[in-house]
C-alpha cells in the first residue's frame, strides 16, 4: 500500500508539474503578444508629447515632453494640418452611415430571421457568398458608377458606399433575433399587430445588446477606413478629407520631418472618441457578439 501511495503522489506531482509548466510558457506567450501590441501604441503616445517634430529613433522615451503638438494641432491650422475639419467630416459621415446602415442591418435581419417568404434560403445564400470577396474587389466599378452621377469628392457618395452594402452584414444579428421567443412574436399578430409594429416594440427592446454592436460597427467603418475614402475624396482638397486622409497626407517625404509629432497627437485624439465609447458601451458589445454568434 505504501508503494502503490508513493506512485500514485509521484504521478499526480508530474501532472502538477506538467500543468504548471504548461501554464508558465500560455502566459509568457501572451506577455510576449501583449508587448508586441502595446509598444506601438506606447511609443505613439509618448512622440505625441515629444520637443522633436520629426521621428526620433534614438530614443523610445522623448528628451522632452510639451503639449504644443496637441495645441498646434487643435487650434493652429494651415495649409497641411486641418485637424479639426478633418474630424468633423469624418464625425458627419460616421453618424450617417451609423443610422443609416444600422436601419438596413437589422431590417435586414429581421426579414431573414422572422418572416417566411418565398427564396428566402436562396437569398441567404447569396449574400453570404457575395460576402465571401473582398470589397476592394469592386473598387474601380464602384468609384466609375460614382463619378458618373457626379458624387466623387463628396461626403454624401462617401456615404452612400459605406451604407450600401451594410445589409449584407446581417448574420450575427440574425442570430440575435433568432434567439426571441417565436411565440411572443405569433401573440402580437393575433391581437392584430403589424410587422412593423413587433419590430419596433417587440423585437428591438429584447435586442438592446445587438442594437448596440450593430451602432458601433457602423460607426467604426468609416471612422477607421482609409482605402475607400481616400479613392473617392481625390480631389487634393485638404478640407474635405476625412482624418484617415490628413494624417496620412502628413506623413509624406517633404512633411514627416516636420508633422510627424503632431501626427501621433493626431492619431491619439481620434482614438479617444471610440475608446470613450467601447469603454461606455463594451457589456451591450460583447453581449451582442456572443448571442449573436451562437444561431448565426
Amino acid at each position: 500500500m505504501t508503494a502503490t501511495n508513493a506512485t500514485v503522489e509521484k504521478q499526480l506531482q508530474q501532472g502538477r508539474t506538467k500543468k504548471l509548466v504548461g501554464s508558465l510558457f500560455r502566459h509568457l506567450f501572451l506577455a510576449v503578444l501583449a508587448v508586441i501590441w502595446l509598444v506601438p501604441i506606447a511609443w505613439l503616445v509618448l512622440t505625441s508629447f515629444s520637443t522633436d517634430k520629426g521621428i526620433n529613433f534614438k530614443n523610445f522615451v522623448p528628451e522632452g515632453f510639451t503639449l504644443w503638438n496637441y495645441t498646434n494641432i487643435l487650434f493652429s491650422s494651415d495649409t497641411v494640418t486641418q485637424f479639426p475639419r478633418w474630424f468633423m467630416n469624418t464625425f458627419v459621415v460616421a453618424c450617417f452611415n451609423c443610422v443609416i446602415s444600422t436601419c438596413f442591418v437589422l431590417m435586414v435581419a429581421y426579414a431573414f430571421s422572422c418572416c417566411r417568404f418565398k427564396s428566402r434560403s436562396l437569398l441567404q445564400n447569396l449574400s453570404v457568398t457575395v460576402n465571401l470577396f473582398p470589397g476592394v474587389l469592386a473598387m474601380i466599378a464602384v468609384y466609375f458608377v460614382l463619378k458618373n452621377l457626379n458624387l466623387t469628392n463628396s461626403h454624401a457618395g462617401l456615404i452612400m458606399v459605406y451604407a450600401g452594402s451594410s445589409g449584407l452584414g446581417y448574420l450575427i444579428c440574425k442570430g440575435f433575433f433568432d434567439t426571441v421567443p417565436v411565440a411572443l412574436r405569433e401573440a402580437a399578430k393575433l391581437d392584430g399587430a403589424s410587422e412593423a409594429r413587433i419590430f419596433f416594440q417587440i423585437v428591438i427592446p429584447m435586442s438592446r445588446p445587438i442594437l448596440v454592436y450593430t451602432i458601433i460597427n457602423s460607426f467604426m467603418m468609416p471612422w477607421t477606413d482609409f482605402v475607400m475614402a481616400k479613392m473617392i475624396l481625390n480631389s487634393g482638397l485638404s478640407e474635405n478629407w476625412t482624418v484617415s486622409i490628413g494624417l496620412y497626407n502628413m506623413l509624406g517625404k517633404a512633411l514627416i520631418n516636420n508633422y510627424f509629432s503632431r501626427f501621433c497627437a493626431g492619431g491619439v485624439l481620434v482614438s479617444i472618441p471610440i475608446s470613450i465609447l467601447f469603454v461606455i458601451m463594451q457589456k451591450f458589445y460583447v453581449e451582442g457578439i456572443t448571442a449573436g454568434a451562437a444561431k448565426g
